[in-house]
């Protein structure tokens, strides 16, 4: 079989244009699959079986576990009934879990997240049986979840402006921190008999867990805030703007980068790379 003809000038045709991967897999993943099962949620309501299938398995609550339907306490962290809650959920997901998994890594991304869903759901389970006094209370959402990123955020980039309550503009500590608050008062309130039916002791879980991850073991594999490369790499001009980027990392976050920011700093990491190893060589 005679090979196809290639021009002198072009012996090889180009490649194919690669498809981009999503720069967060895992939070793309997590969205679609919350899509699924809201949409699923609302098919059951016209299909009596699916109805209990979707009961049974996506709501978690201290009966189900005594019941052995472990799998509920991450199922249920995957499952949306109304919109505003499914889009809420994802929208804050999405605007701090994309930033985290870049930072972290899809694989320490993924674990995270489905730790913090279900120590968030164990949460819940607890304050409805001990301070509700009523195991038969359910739960669903990924707010648990979306909480134990939030905080791990928070404490990362404390300076960064995030809107509370979508509208004040405050540091992304204080502002995580009043979540908190308003949810520990909401669970106090339950306990009397009162409050909103708003799963506070899993947002709480949920943040708990969050924290406890990064400061216990996410902190240490962090990479050092970066400083600036020795003299003879950088011109004045190069130093300063590194730290002006440098600055802006640390009031606003990785996210907050432009194209033009983010490639100097690719640009500056590679020089850096190429210095060591020649440093290396050397000795």
């Amino acid at each position: 079989m005679n090979a196809p003809y290639h021009h002198a000038a072009q012996p090889f045709p180009d490649p194919p244009p690669r498809r981009r991967r999503p720069r967060a897999p895992v939070v793309v993943a997590i969205v679609a699959l919350n899509i699924l099962v809201f949409l699923a949620w609302q098919a059951a309501t016209v299909a009596p079986a699916l109805q209990v299938f979707m009961v049974t398995n996506f709501l978690v609550s201290t009966t189900h576990l005594l019941h052995g339907m472990v799998w509920t306490l991450l199922s249920s962290a995957f499952s949306h009934s109304e919109l505003w809650h499914l889009v809420l959920n994802m929208f804050v997901l999405w605007s701090f879990g994309t930033v985290l998994e870049r930072l972290w890594g899809s694989r320490t991304f993924l674990l995270f997240y489905l730790a913090a869903a279900a120590v968030a759901s164990f949460c819940h389970c607890l304050g409805s049986s001990l301070l509700m006094h009523n195991p038969d209370i359910p739960a669903l959402g990924a707010s648990g979840a979306v909480s134990g990123l939030l905080l791990a955020y928070a404490l990362i980039f404390p300076r960064h402006r995030i809107l509370l309550f979508g509208v004040i503009p405050v540091p992304a500590l204080a502002g995580v921190l009043a979540f908190v608050g308003i949810d520990l008062w909401g669970l106090v309130a339950q306990s009397r008999g009162g409050g909103l039916p708003i799963g506070h002791g899993a947002h709480l879980g949920g943040a708990l867990a969050g924290a406890l991850m990064y400061l216990l073991v996410l902190r240490r594999r962090m990479p050092r805030a970066p400083t600036a490369p020795r003299a003879p790499l950088l011109a004045a001009e190069e130093a300063a703007e590194f730290e002006r980027i440098r600055m802006k990392i640390e009031a606003e976050g990785p996210h907050s980068l432009n194209p033009k920011e983010r490639d100097f700093l690719d640009r500056l990491r590679a020089r850096v790379a190429e210095a060591q190893l020649g440093a290396e060589r050397d000795g």
